[in-house]
């Protein structure tokens, strides 16, 4: 006899409101869903890089670091985390911001590109071109352009403003390191680990010169000295300057020398230090280095006018780094004067590069020095030339500041220079942490002051354990130096001890002593009021790997290295501090054993002992006589963990083979084996008051298991490096994880059920929309691995472009596809509407009279509108940076009416921009096939007339709009009486460059 609808809707509903984590309904059975609640613990992910930010109008106060997938902006004078930039699921390799400090550019592992807006949190726009992971991003002055280097070698120029791609850059032989924009010249210079430096034309998008004077990658590069001199950092323990020289510039007139002051000649002295061999540099007159991609025609006519006329480059000498290891990063300030550096160690280098004013008297002292030993020398009879030579050298130039020298390795740093003119250098350590410095580079004999310090949101090395306390609220996590209490609601750490390497632990009965067991073979009691240690006791001689809170909770049991399992019992002893009493415990009895103890657990009745050991097996034991029980074998390598449900009838055991194997605990038979995770089962524990059980491995994976059907659940993926532990709390609403990538991860159970018949049957629906090369179980696997897929593919050449000249920028993923296809859905809408209206005309002719046309629910639900109005709505939802994508997946057969319809609507004056931008794309992909055919000629002919009256109106009103601005800008100036805008620094620089000439023309005439 079924059960009735009403009594099914009832018992769902107690089901729920009970906490129920399954339940069953005759033949389906239902789960809750476990989500990603938060991520905490992470100070800053190691893969990124710090910046400092602009927020509330403060600079030098807010930085942002890189944490897994997210971003965090951290308050440096609190010490607090203000704003979390949520991201996705990859993880965040590369940050900048931008030039107005209201735009952070976040680049992550899947080359995917995201830009947030500071003030509100959000990231709206997106780029995905590149196929690996951003390994730089760096802005143009304006902000309008930003450049993005990866390790797929490939170097792409995105349009922020139209939120588009502009080109895409390729010569790089391996992944890219840097890139930057020159200020006054529309340039580009990128270095690479293919051990070169590459200039970039981005009027033309060609590579026009190639510096290989590197043996090794080439890790970061920046301009100083007014973009006059180009400074690398590569493998070894130089930093190579470059003197960049416009020969536009050179054609002037030259500047004179300066009397009795000899420069150096580095294509003289330095041409044995390009290194590399390949490359013929030793008789030039100058180490400059051409190498231009030219085109065929030119090839014949020897070198380039192009890229003679561009700039020169030649090297200046070197600066000797005290490091020995390789540049990892190569920064300077946004003065230009402060430089600085670091390798793989934990000190940063800082030099200071010297004005002309600077030099200029460094080199009077210098040659007044030289005077005074020459005369000496001659008043001694020596007999030589009182001409005094003095060499100007690159030491001369960039003077050594002082080392700043951080408690541990420096990952990542950025530099900021405060309006008194003091320098602070924050820093991303490799131990979880953030450290800011501050010096006065201006001061006689400087030196670094650390002023402040994040340490309290994270643990310095990977944490090894975690509990939860009783009531649900607290969590407990512990790593090699430490202990944290967490607040689970507020994720704030309230309570930091000192520990050793914890390796187990859990809180003692009544929640306000935590026990923890350690490497050493020490266990640790803690009392969480005063943080303080209460007692170290030696349990045992090796590691103690695992204990166990007896179900009674008068005692509990650990498990150690030196093959023994000892039992302990808690009580009260009199505190020699104090007058009260203090918990403490007292050993009752030992178990020896034949190996190593790996996990100890007690049956809820507290019958039986579960010890796992070394021999790959785990053996059963009576508690009371300690007599052996069961052995339970099959495990190929050793048990890690293992759990017993509540009513003691099953236990999981989870090894280091990657299987679970579940077992019955009264014979000791194994139910089920089940191949769980892609490497070792580190953790296994039971949800209370079910069968389902959760799993953590090295494979980076969380999955829920039921033991009872052998079925898996779900996964849960967030953690990008090994996990090492979960807890469960007690009431099964919460799961806490932690990993090798430093962060703790909070999953929350929902109310909404999971039904593994229901998720099936969505996937068999849905595998008829996708192709059959990446089916997967769920429609977040399968959009992963359709983006992995298309990722790997060599992307469409334009039609009509060869290889070489200009590469399109977009990337293929799921949202491009999506969009395609709803413009296609949108098109065949139209044809379908406008048949039915012709029809509707013909019956309404037949009949003499009006008759009802029915209306379209798609078109009524977006106000009633047309159908040519709806497929622009549908254009119009598609984002910035996806359109030319979709176009391109947009087959031909579509392309007829689309153009008929981009017609209808830059006539109409709809969106001309957008229009004119999808008709041109199509234009240029589709060129042959829209010319050869003789239906769209006349198609073409009316777009070009309308196209071009309606661009020329958007044209006029732009210039009137400018103009308005100018005059309000005049009457501004009028009224305030002071210069507007950037005009007056403008202004500024254009005197003193004339005056400039002008003084070097009177030098050369006299």
């Amino acid at each position: 006899m079924g059960v009735s609808n009403q009594a099914r809707a009832l018992w769902r509903l107690s089901c729920l409101t009970c906490g129920i984590s399954h339940f069953n309904m005759g033949l389906t059975k239902q789960y809750l869903r476990y989500v990603a609640s938060a991520v905490f613990g992470l100070i800053g992910s190691q893969k990124g890089n710090i910046v400092f930010v602009t927020l509330r109008g403060e600079k030098g106060r807010y930085v942002a670091v890189p944490a897994c997938e997210h971003v965090f902006i951290w308050d440096l004078r609190k010490g607090e985390k203000i704003l979390i930039l949520k991201g996705l699921k990859q993880e965040v390799t590369c940050l900048c911001p931008s030039p107005d400090g209201l735009h952070l550019a976040v680049g992550y592992e899947d080359g995917s590109i995201r830009i947030f807006s500071l003030l509100s949190g959000e990231g709206n726009v997106t780029f995905n071109g590149h196929k690996a992971a951003i390994t730089s991003l760096k802005y143009d002055q304006l902000g309008g352009r930003l450049a993005s280097g990866s390790k797929d070698t490939d170097i792409i120029v995105w349009d922020v403003i139209n939120e588009s791609g502009l080109y895409r850059l390729k010569g790089h032989k391996d992944a890219v390191t840097q890139a930057l924009f020159l200020r006054e010249k529309n340039l580009l210079v990128s270095s690479g680990k293919d051990t070169v430096v590459k200039w970039w034309d981005l009027d033309t998008q060609h590579c026009f010169k190639t510096i290989v004077g590197h043996r090794t990658e080439v890790w970061g590069l920046v301009l100083v000295s007014e973009e006059k001199r180009l400074i690398t950092g590569a493998s070894d323990s130089e930093l190579r300057a470059w003197d960049i020289a416009c020969l536009q510039e050179i054609e002037d007139l030259e500047e004179p020398e300066p009397k009795k002051v000899k420069e150096s000649s580095p294509g003289i002295q330095d041409t044995d230090e390009v290194e590399d061999g390949s490359l013929e540099v030793d008789e030039a007159p100058e180490d400059v280095i051409h190498f231009c991609f030219l085109p065929s025609t030119e090839l014949s006519g020897g070198k380039s006018e192009n890229c003679e006329r561009i700039l020169t480059c030649k090297k200046a000498g070197s600066l000797v780094r005290e490091g020995r290891d390789r540049v990892v990063n190569l920064a300077v300030d946004r003065t230009g004067r402060i430089l600085a550096c670091h390798g793989t160690d934990s000190v940063l280098e800082v030099f200071c590069i010297l004005s002309k004013e600077e030099v200029q008297k460094k080199m009077d002292k210098k040659m007044k020095k030289a005077r005074k030993k020459a005369k000496l020398n001659s008043c001694k009879g020596e007999e030589g030339d009182l001409e005094v030579n003095v060499e100007l050298t690159l030491q001369d130039e960039i003077q050594r500041v002082i080392n700043i020298k951080t408690s541990a390795k420096i990952k990542s740093f950025d530099l900021i220079h405060s309006p008194q003119g003091e320098l602070k250098a924050v820093f991303l350590l490799q131990n979880n942490l953030v450290e800011l410095y501050s010096l006065s580079p201006s001061a006689p004999a400087p030196q670094p002051v650390r002023t402040s310090r994040i340490t309290i949101g994270g643990h310095r090395s990977d944490v090894r354990t975690l509990s939860f306390s009783s009531d649900n609220i607290a969590v407990l996590s512990a790593a090699a130096d430490s202990i944290k209490i967490w607040n689970r609601s507020t994720l704030q750490c309230i309570r930091t001890m000192t520990c050793g390497y914890a390796l187990c632990s859990f809180f003692v009965p009544g929640d306000r002593q935590v026990a923890v067991g350690t490497k050493t073979g020490k266990l640790q009691l803690y009392d969480l009021a005063s943080g303080s240690l209460l007692e170290t006791i030696d349990a045992h001689d090796g590691a103690l790997w695992s204990m166990s809170l007896s179900p009674d909770q008068r005692g509990f049991v650990t498990g150690g290295a030196d093959k023994s399992v000892k039992f302990w019992d808690f009580e009260l002893v009199k505190d020699e501090n104090s007058t009260q009493k203090r918990l403490s415990v007292k050993q009752t009895r030992i178990l020896q054993l034949d190996e190593d103890v790996l996990c100890v657990n007690y049956s809820p009745n507290q019958k039986l002992l579960a010890v796992s050991l070394l021999d790959c097996t785990v053996k059963v034991f009576y508690v009371d006589t300690l007599k052996f029980f069961l052995s339970l074998y099959g495990h190929k390598l050793p048990v890690i963990c293992m759990d017993i449900s509540y009513d003691g009838a099953v236990i999981a055991t989870g090894s280091a083979d990657r299987n679970v194997k579940i077992w019955g605990l009264d014979f000791g038979d194994c139910h089920k084996s089940l191949f769980a995770h892609d490497d070792s089962v580190m953790c296994l524990q039971f949800v209370p008051k079910s069968h389902l059980f959760f799993t953590a491995g090295k494979d980076r994976k969380i999955k829920q298991w039921d033991a009872d059907k052998f079925e898996h659940i779900q996964t849960l993926e967030g953690h990008h490096q090994e996990i090492w532990c979960l807890a469960i709390s007690p009431s099964g609403d919460y799961v806490v994880s932690s990993s090798h990538d430093k962060s703790l991860r909070l999953w929350e159970r929902t109310r909404e059920p999971l039904i593994l018949e229901d998720e099936r049957e969505m996937v068999r629906e849905t595998m008829s929309f996708l192709s059959s090369s990446f089916i997967s179980m769920s429609w977040q696997q399968r959009e992963a691995e359709y983006e992995e897929s298309v990722a790997k593919e060599d992307q469409p050449a334009v039609p009509g472009e060869t290889q070489g000249d200009n590469y399109f920028t977009g990337k293929k993923t799921i949202e491009t596809v999506k969009a395609a296809e709803r413009i296609m859905e949108a098109i065949e809408l139209y044809r379908e509407e406008t048949a039915k209206m012709k029809e509707h005309k013909a019956i309404c002719k037949a009949a003499g009279k009006e008759v009802p046309l029915p209306i379209n629910p798609i078109l009524m639900a977006y106000g009633n509108i047309s159908p040519s109005a709806y497929v622009l709505e549908i254009f119009k939802g598609i984002k910035s940076s996806e359109l030319e994508e979709s176009l391109l997946v947009l087959p031909f057969s579509y392309v007829p009416d689309v153009l008929k319809l981009f017609n209808e609507f830059i006539q109409l004056g709809l969106d001309v921009e957008l229009m004119c931008r999808c008709l041109f794309f199509l234009l240029r992909i589709h060129f042959g096939q829209i010319t050869s055919n003789q239906m769209l000629v006349p198609v073409i002919e009316k777009l070009k007339e309308t196209t071009i009256s309606k661009v020329s109106q958007v044209r006029d009103v732009i210039g009137f709009n400018m103009a308005g601005l100018d005059y309000l800008k005049r009457e501004c100036e009028a009224k305030s009486e002071v210069m507007f805008f950037a005009d007056a620094t403008s202004h500024l620089e254009e005197k003193k460059r004339k005056r400039k000439k002008k003084e070097k023309l009177i030098l050369t005439l006299t």
